[in-house]
């Protein structure tokens, strides 16, 4: 009997090239069905899934009541880096492995961090319509990343890289992260200090119970008054209304903010969306065309490795 695996929404690539990834990646008896669209419901969820053995996901949330209603399923392949929108104590009392896409989009999430740093030093969004506008740049002088101190909170892969972006910019990296590595080529101190000393800030940690809410009021207060915030991580790090009201209060110089504490579309209610200094994405650090290659080889290797009883990147 044939194995079977959904891939149960789009992962960012056209079907046509999907199924010659899988042609290459795959044993010739994995029967696939694709969806090619988002299952904006638990029903439509059940109804992709249930009879699945193995399923890719991207970032659609799974609780239990989905997973319980998919009773064959053994192996889920979450087409993303963080998992916290899987049921993942379910998973592991019933024996379904979860693996991730780690890696996957680190040049695309380094490579923006750096572009909000310039788009808010550089004041671009004012730029254009004051351009729009047929104005002039008064007012609008810029500030250099070069020599500026730039602090990374969360220094693990995506974090490191946005270090080495930083340095060859010309600034002065300080990284902070639990567990320090050997032999590291930039200079780690503890949290607060970045807060207090550093010029940029860009958040990297992973969401979990610790770091739900820690950039709150308390650690934002002690950031300097000319600092920036970029965060690329998850939404829910930060304390939003806090944010927005350092950002309104001129009590930080700016911030740009590409996640959420649910995904976009943003509802009307988010403080960010009125804050002052602040630019907004909605949720693209990972999705480039090359991030979205590299996200479905790794999600089908996985599968792949796990039917050869040699499972990788299991969460």
């Amino acid at each position: 009997m044939s194995l079977k695996l959904v891939i149960a929404e789009t992962i960012g690539i056209d079907e046509k090239t999907l199924n010659e990834l899988a042609k290459d990646i795959l044993p010739q008896d994995v029967e696939i069905k694709y969806y090619n669209s988002l299952a904006d419901s638990d029903e439509e969820k059940i109804k992709r899934c249930k009879d699945a053995d193995a399923v890719i996901i991207a970032n659609k949330p799974y609780r239990e009541n989905v997973l319980k209603a998919c009773s064959n399923l053994k192996m889920l392949s979450v087409a993303f880096t963080g998992v916290d929108h899987v049921d993942m104590d379910y998973c592991h009392e019933h024996n379904i492995l979860v693996s991730n896409c780690s890696g996957y989009a680190n040049e695309a999430v380094s490579e923006l961090v750096i572009g909000m740093c310039i788009s808010l030093y550089r004041k671009l969004a004012e730029c254009g319509m004051a351009t729009k506008n047929h104005e002039t740049s008064n007012g609008l002088r810029g500030l250099e990343l070069c020599r500026k101190k730039f602090g990374i909170i969360g220094a693990g892969a995506i974090g490191l890289k946005v270090a080495k972006l930083a340095k060859a910019f010309g600034c002065e990296v300080y990284c902070y992260r639990r567990h320090i590595p050997e032999n590291s080529e930039f200079e780690f101190v503890d949290m607060d200090t970045i807060l207090k000393e550093c010029d940029i800030i860009s958040l990297h940690m992973p969401l979990t119970k610790e770091t739900t809410s820690m950039i709150n009021a308390e650690k934002i207060a002690l950031m300097k008054k000319n600092a920036i915030l970029i965060n690329t991580a998850r939404g829910k790090v930060i304390d939003t209304q806090a944010l927005a009201d350092a950002l309104n209060k001129g009590k930080i110089a700016g911030a740009s903010v590409d996640v959420f504490d649910t995904e976009p579309p943003i509802g009307a209610e988010n403080p960010l969306l009125t804050a002052k200094n602040v630019v907004l994405s909605p949720h693209i650090g990972f999705d480039t065309q090359e991030a979205m290659q590299k996200r479905a080889i790794i999600a089908l290797e996985n599968i792949a490795k796990w039917i050869e009883g040699k499972p990788q990147n299991i969460m």
